[in-house]
């Protein structure tokens, strides 16, 4: 199967970094011109100078906007032009108890990891069904399954986003646009990587030890027993971007590597 993207552009938000990075480099090289987006402008140049030196051919242009603000998504919704692959990546988690999240915080996780794929998909959604094709595409987690007592209000924003997912799905029903979630396990994303960095230099171990402390201690129900790398997760997006996911559609595709203990 050869995943060809030419003629198609891609919103990738959150992509300076991280997963979303990893996203439209794997979109690029499937040939989409990609808007790279990130809350600031040095951000999204560095992102564009980093991935063009990766991908000497790849088509990207950046976007600077705040996602997390009906502002910042007015502002990224004018300055691209027609957007054929929406993936809602941006969102930000913390580990934190739950009888102290204020609720300053609620509001900031739904905000961000909800809110800007609402009002993104409410703004570029209906040119997509007029065209009769398209792809959304929200990144989710595991955590929307396996809520995590350190983060329930990350998880339920992650649950939040597969009922979005679904109910926009049932919006496309008979035309050729699509709208699916990718929940990705625990990730090897440049956060998680100074955070397991951080980590083994206060217990004198090595990153890769504490990462597979993390899964044995944390994930015990992982198949795959070792944090997944971005790319990894890149390239479940990018199938379901591409024609050949055609009838794929209302779904919540699992990159998580096992440790979801469900048949379906």
């Amino acid at each position: 199967m050869k995943i060809d993207l030419t003629g198609k552009t891609a919103l990738v938000t959150g992509s300076t970094a991280g997963i979303g990075h990893a996203i439209a480099a794997g979109l690029a090289d499937a040939g989409a011109k990609v808007v790279i987006n990130g809350r600031k402008p040095a951000g999204v140049e560095a992102a564009i100078a980093r991935l063009k030196d990766k991908h000497p051919d790849a088509r990207v242009v950046g976007a600077a906007a705040d996602v997390s603000t009906a502002a910042g998504c007015a502002t990224l919704v004018k300055a691209v032009s027609q957007i054929d692959i929406l993936v809602n990546n941006a969102g930000i988690f913390e580990p934190r108890d739950f009888f102290e999240i204020p609720d300053g915080d609620w509001t900031r996780f739904f905000e961000t990891n909800v809110m800007s794929g609402v009002r993104l998909a409410r703004a570029l959604m209906p040119a997509m069904l007029k065209r009769n094709w398209g792809r959304i595409i929200f990144i989710s987690s595991e955590s929307a399954v396996y809520i995590p007592k350190e983060m329930i209000q990350y998880g339920f924003t992650k649950t939040a986003q597969l009922a979005i997912s679904r109910g926009l799905a049932e919006l496309t029903a008979g035309t050729g646009v699509t709208v699916n979630s990718v929940l990705p396990g625990p990730t090897r994303s440049d956060g998680v990587e100074g955070f397991l960095q951080a980590m083994a230099a206060q217990n004198n171990t090595t990153a890769d030890e504490m990462a597979a402390s993390f899964v044995k201690q944390h994930r015990p129900s992982s198949l795959l027993q070792r944090f997944a790398s971005v790319e990894e997760i890149a390239n479940m997006v990018v199938y379901a971007a591409s024609p050949q996911a055609s009838a794929t559609n209302g779904a919540a595709l699992r990159a998580e590597g096992g440790i979801i203990r469900s048949i379906v």
